[in-house]
C-alpha cells in the first residue's frame, strides 16, 4: 500500500507562487503516472497535471499550462507542483495521485493523498 502525503499549501496573494510536495511512503515500483488533482467544495475533482514516473513526460490541464510545472525526484519518491502566477480560481484542495495506468483519469487512480489547501486571495 502506497501512502501519499502532500505539503506546501497555504495562503498566497493573486500573482504569487507556491510549491507543493508529495511524498510517497514506499518505493513506487508499479506506478506509471503520478499527478495532481484539485477540488473545490461542491464540485468534482479536476485534473491539474501528471508526470510519467519513469520517463518524466508531463501533461497539463489547459487552465494551468505555462504557469504550473510538475516534476519528480525518483530517488526520494517525491513529486512536486510549482505553481506560479496563481489566480483566485486556483483556490482548492490539491491532491497527489498515483496510478498504474498509462492514462491519468480519476477512475483509474490507484492512490490518493489527503490533500493540501491552497487559498489564493484577490
Amino acid at each position: 500500500q502506497v501512502q501519499l502525503v502532500e505539503s506546501g499549501g497555504g495562503l498566497v496573494q493573486a500573482g504569487g507562487s507556491l510549491r507543493l510536495s508529495c511524498a510517497a511512503s514506499t518505493r513506487i515500483f508499479s506506478i506509471n503516472l503520478m499527478g495532481w488533482y484539485r477540488q473545490v467544495p461542491g464540485k468534482e475533482r479536476g485534473f491539474v497535471a501528471s508526470i510519467g514516473w519513469r520517463g518524466g513526460s508531463t501533461y497539463y490541464a489547459d487552465a494551468v499550462k505555462g504557469r504550473f510545472t510538475i516534476s519528480r525526484d525518483v530517488a526520494k519518491n517525491n513529486v512536486y507542483l510549482q505553481m506560479n502566477s496563481l489566480k483566485p480560481e486556483g483556490t482548492a484542495v490539491y491532491c497527489c495521485t498515483a496510478t498504474r495506468s498509462a492514462i491519468m483519469r480519476k477512475e483509474l487512480v490507484d492512490y490518493w493523498g489527503q490533500g493540501t489547501q491552497v487559498t489564493v486571495s484577490s
